[in-house]
């Protein structure tokens, strides 16, 4: 019950098709087996509710790269919680004409800088009066690939904008106790993961889960949203209540590659 009496808003709390769970229906569920109220918020309202429904959670559709739609989520979480402890970023695209500087397409790169990076920073915008009066935490799901990578500039540099909002907002904030960090996920075997890259690559599911198992360091094993889902625990929870500003990989050692 590490986050009893929190109050929690998941934006991307849906679960893309697919044989394994995603983290953002990780991170809701996690977060409401340890005692905190969850709002689960897609952009599919389907999907959010079919998250809610298995944890007992509330639900909302939102597009959070509309100012309206952010308000809307904290105006939810007010009326059924009273307020708001805790916000979490998972919203993440990529593809679909993203690729290296001088091949992607601008709609893609405009497309994925809109939702990943203006998206986390209306809902941080609109949230950051109530976070400030709870003294709240924010957790900005970024990718390893906002470190390294060469073949999707959109992603990458998306990702990249979200690192540096992230230690932003935690300075801008942290007079207020409302502290902001991100965690930095790797190869992780999840169903958007999965699909985009077996899709790109044209590979079967399993062939792709091989081939990224071995270029993990640790255990030449991927990890899973579980794994995301517990270092956002820990993140949002009190235990970490004089951190913030930080960048966490959860990567098994692929960020020690880099340099």
């Amino acid at each position: 019950m590490r986050l009893e009496g929190k109050r929690a808003i998941v934006v991307g709390a849906g679960q893309t098709p697919g044989d394994t769970i995603g983290n953002g229906r990780a991170i809701a569920t996690l977060f409401a087996r340890e005692g905190a109220r969850v709002l689960c918020v897609d952009r599919i309202g389907a999907r959010a509710e079919a998250t809610a429904a298995e944890i007992n959670a509330a639900a909302i559709e939102a597009d959070i790269t509309s100012t309206d739609a952010c308000a809307a989520i904290i105006a939810e979480a007010n009326t059924r919680f009273g307020g708001v402890d805790i916000l979490i970023n998972n919203v993440g695209i990529g593809g679909g004409g993203d690729g290296p500087a001088h091949l992607a397409d601008e709609a893609a790169f405009d497309r994925i800088m809109n939702v990943n990076l203006k998206g986390a920073w209306l809902t941080i915008k609109a949230a950051t009066p109530a976070l400030r009066e709870s003294k709240g935490a924010i957790v900005n799901i970024s990718s390893l690939a906002s470190l390294a990578g060469a073949s999707m500039i959109a992603y990458e540099v998306s990702k990249a904008a979200l690192n540096r909002l992230t230690l932003s907002v935690a300075l801008s904030n942290a007079k207020y106790g409302l502290r902001c960090n991100a965690i930095l996920p790797g190869l992780m075997d999840t169903p958007m993961a999965m699909a985009g890259h077996s899709a790109a690559q044209g590979i079967d599911i399993e062939t792709l889960r091989a081939k990224r198992a071995a270029q993990v360091p640790l255990n030449a094993a991927m990890g899973d949203a579980w794994d995301t889902a517990n270092a956002a625990l820990f993140l949002a929870c009190d235990e970490a209540k004089f951190i913030t500003g930080v960048l966490l990989p959860v990567d098994g050692g692929m960020s020690a590659r880099v340099g």
